[in-house]
């Protein structure tokens, strides 16, 4: 017999017999469907709706939703634009930044948010330059606000330049979004609390192949014999070298100056002789020119109805509703540290005072305005080593956000915030929830510090390299740091309060200041245009969007024609 005819009734049988497994399977399972209580099924989605991660979370995607659904994204949607810049803020300074201050509030401080945290579209910058995989702050300034990337140290030019060669600058010059905002009509404004000479605020206005030519006194012989023109002069200057280098249409439109200047880098305005000492100089001879230029005074004969003010009085007089053009230099070198500020002997406006004050003045034209807004001091702290400074300065400039926010209509004005690169600034170990973000790490059901494989405690937050470790009680200026050189390795913090501002973390490689990273960024934005951050992109695109929102090229074009 054929083995085949065998073995068909076993098959039958075992299909039949999966078949009845299989349904008394279903029959089973439908049965113990049929006797869940639908109450207990009510229950878990109450357990789930009405937990406060989940309708906060909720309660966020409906909110941008909405913001979504009335955005403008159209060219020239915004008739204003602020890009704020966190010099040096990545994104291991903004989370640390945002437990600090929830902490600072009486909260655990995980859970806190900034101010530009709740802004609807967020992406990454890629920050290299041309000829650098960690980036500085010269060439990343130029990519933002020109739309160009270019090599490290030079501002408002292209590749082709060669660094420190004032020749190889002319025919490579690149427009900024404040230079096009100025000949299409809108208010210009720029504040920092870095010297308004130094790289980031510099790239918005100077075309230079080296951007430590902060005054004359800085360009080699070779430069000055070529003409090449020093950063201060080119501020002061901007007006009339924007109307050169755009010809005679630029002269019969472009009227204006930037509107409002605020920031550090008196010294690189005024003349190498005693006399013209500011009342608050800290240097015997304040001014470092050696020219004999006063461009403290040059600036006061080109805009006879503007504003001169060097300290906290004087800018406590201002009134926005009635200032035509602002300039404010608040200190010899850099303005202090947010921690610091009590401290200064003229006294300082906060950022976020300066911010809401060229607002004032800014949106006194009905075209509109573009302002940038950076706080250079996040970057100083962390090249001192000192968390403290850099973090505190990183909440002054989410203050700076805020007064930005509530400043303007947010249906009229498009808002990105974001760094020009990071540091190498580390959160790391298994700190509990609500540890301070200052402190030693306390892992979770314990009381006590956590000890390293060294049998030492140690800090949530470090740096990879830098100046180390720093125990200067409560100073305030972080930049005491670079008075004794670098201290690297592992040290007994048993005994050292690790949460004052004089405390300065430990470091893995000694350097004579702490370094930049390279990693992304992030971009946050809000308002018209928003819409366009989104995803990873080369960090040329900030200056796309800006162009976009307010469709400055095409706008200043037709008034160039």
């Amino acid at each position: 017999m054929n083995k085949s005819l065998l073995l068909l009734p076993l098959a039958v049988l075992l299909l039949l017999g999966g078949w009845l497994i299989t349904n008394n399977t279903e029959i089973k399972t439908t049965s113990v469907s049929d006797s869940i209580n639908s109450q207990s099924i009510d229950s878990a989605l109450r357990n789930t709706t009405t937990n406060s991660w989940y309708t906060e979370s909720a309660a966020a995607v409906a909110q941008s939703n909405s913001h979504i659904q009335r955005i403008a994204t159209q060219p020239g949607s915004a008739k204003n634009i602020i890009l704020f810049v966190g010099d040096g803020m990545g994104v291991s300074t903004v989370t640390a930044a945002r437990i600090l201050d929830g902490q600072q509030k009486g909260m655990s401080g995980e859970e806190n948010s900034l101010s530009f945290d709740r802004f609807p579209f967020v992406g990454l910058s890629k920050t290299y330059n041309v000829d650098a995989q960690t980036p500085d702050s010269a060439g990343t300034m130029t990519a933002m606000i020109s739309g160009v990337k270019t090599d490290a140290g030079t501002l408002g030019v292209d590749e082709d330049v060669v660094r420190g060669d004032c020749e190889s600058v002319a025919g490579n010059q690149l427009f900024t979004a404040l230079e096009l905002a100025e000949i299409a009509g809108l208010s210009t404004g720029i504040v920092s609390t870095a010297r308004i000479t130094h790289a980031t605020p510099a790239a918005t206005y100077a075309k230079s192949p080296e951007r430590d030519w902060e005054d004359n006194s800085m360009l080699p012989d070779a430069a000055i014999a070529a003409g090449c023109e020093d950063i201060a002069s080119q501020l002061i200057n901007f007006k009339a070298n924007l109307q050169a280098r755009y010809g005679g249409a630029a002269n019969d439109h472009v009227t204006n100056g930037i509107e409002v200047v605020m920031g550090g880098g008196r010294r690189h305005f005024l003349p190498n002789i005693k006399s013209a000492n500011s009342a608050d100089a800290t240097s015997e001879i304040e001014g470092d020119r050696t020219d004999g230029r006063n461009l403290v005074e040059e600036w006061g004969s080109l805009y006879p109805s503007g504003v001169y003010i060097e300290d906290r009085a004087g800018f406590d007089a201002l009134d926005g509703e009635n200032t035509e053009y602002l300039f404010a230099l608040f200190n010899e070198s850099h303005m202090r540290y947010a921690a610091d500020r009590k401290n200064d002997i003229g006294g300082e406006p906060s950022l976020t005072e300066m911010t809401a004050t060229a607002i004032d003045i800014l949106d006194n034209n009905p075209e509109g305005f573009l302002l940038v807004v950076e706080s250079g001091r996040i970057d100083h702290g962390h090249h001192a080593g000192s968390a403290y400074a850099a973090l505190s300065d990183t909440i002054e400039f989410s203050r700076a956000v805020q007064a930005a926010i509530d400043g303007t209509d947010a249906e009229e004005t498009l808002i990105i915030v974001t760094a020009d690169h990071s540091h190498v600034f580390t959160m790391a170990g298994y700190p509990k929830r609500g540890n301070p973000i200052l402190g030693k790490v306390v892992s979770i059901g314990s009381d006590v510090p956590a000890l390293a494989a060294d049998g030492l405690p140690y800090t949530t937050l470090g740096y990879a390299n830098g100046l180390g470790f720093r125990d200067m009680s409560d100073q305030t200026d972080a930049d005491r740091s670079y008075h004794s050189g670098p201290v690297a390795g592992r040290h007994d913090l048993s005994e050292v309060d690790t949460e004052t501002a004089g405390f300065h973390q430990e470091t893995l490689v000694p350097r004579e200041s702490e370094t930049h990273g390279g990693e992304d960024v992030a971009i946050y934005a809000t308002g018209p245009g928003a819409h366009l951050v989104t995803g990873s992109n080369e960090q040329s695109i900030i200056f796309h969007v800006i162009n976009h929102a307010g469709n400055l090229f095409d706008r200043a074009s037709a008034v160039l024609r």
